[in-house]
């Protein structure tokens, strides 16, 4: 039976792609720290639409995350068709000031779980011949973040990494799409204390995930939802990195 597995299930974009999916009949495997939180989710969309769903309450910026995940999968005999690397945290404020304890966990968890994710399930997909991987990124994954510097850092070692391997299973019935959102309406933006404007808007998180959705169908290799965001990134191209760099360090509340 096949599943889609969706990390940082919980809130924000990542629920939204779990609606989204169960919306569409697939059967799925929800990854985030909330237990109870996602007994909750599960308990209603099982209800909402006949479909399977196992949960896995697991920290995935720990070293050994994802393969708990993935020795848990196959002791039940699943097959991930589709999987959704979703899960982030970012941490704001001068390199010099910050905490590395929790740097360290935003590496493990983009740079090196999600990667091992990737790793472990990629194998079979090209096996049977189909399926799909989004890994969510980020608009700063086309610029350097000051006051940001690890998490934008990381995403755009997920955003190279996506390309690179989009290119490498083309024609195998396999697709690894890149998503990129700029900043949207989640508990991951109360904690940043960002606020909407004209320049920065934040979107929904259901119109991210429904943009994410519909480029994963279609085996896009990088999808920015909004109009806004896809100027900023267009821009990017142009601007020599160290205007872009102080760019955006004036969008960044560095407290």
């Amino acid at each position: 039976m096949e599943y889609t597995l969706i990390t940082g299930a919980s809130d924000g974009i990542g629920y939204e792609f779990a609606r989204g999916f169960s919306q569409n009949a697939h059967n799925l495997i929800l990854v985030a720290r909330q237990e109870d939180k996602l007994k909750q989710i599960a308990e209603k969309l099982r209800e909402d639409h006949q479909i399977k769903i196992l949960i896995i309450p697991l920290d995935l910026s720990q070293h050994d995350a994802a393969d708990k995940a993935f020795q848990i999968i196959q002791r039940k005999s699943i097959l991930v068709n589709y999987l959704i690397n979703n899960a982030g945290f970012y941490v704001r404020g001068p390199f010099s000031g910050t905490s590395w304890e929790r740097e360290q966990e935003i590496i493990q968890l983009q740079c090196l779980n999600h990667t091992k994710l990737v790793k472990l399930f990629l194998p079979e997909m090209l096996r049977q011949g189909k399926g799909g991987i989004l890994n969510v990124c980020s608009t700063g994954s086309f610029t350097p973040g000051p006051y940001n510097a690890i998490y934008c850092a990381a995403k755009s070692f997920v955003l190279s990494f996506s390309e690179a391997l989009a290119q490498e299973v083309t024609g195998s019935g396999v697709t690894v799409t890149a998503l990129c959102p700029g900043g949207t309406k989640t508990s991951f933006q109360d904690l940043s204390k960002r606020k909407s404007s004209v320049f920065n808007p934040l979107m929904d998180a259901s119109i991210v995930a429904k943009t994410g959705y519909r480029a994963l169908m279609k085996g896009k290799r990088v999808a920015v939802p909004g109009f806004a965001n896809k100027m900023q990134v267009f821009v990017t191209r142009f601007l020599p990195r160290r205007i872009l760099t102080k760019l955006a360090a004036t969008a960044v509340d560095k407290h």
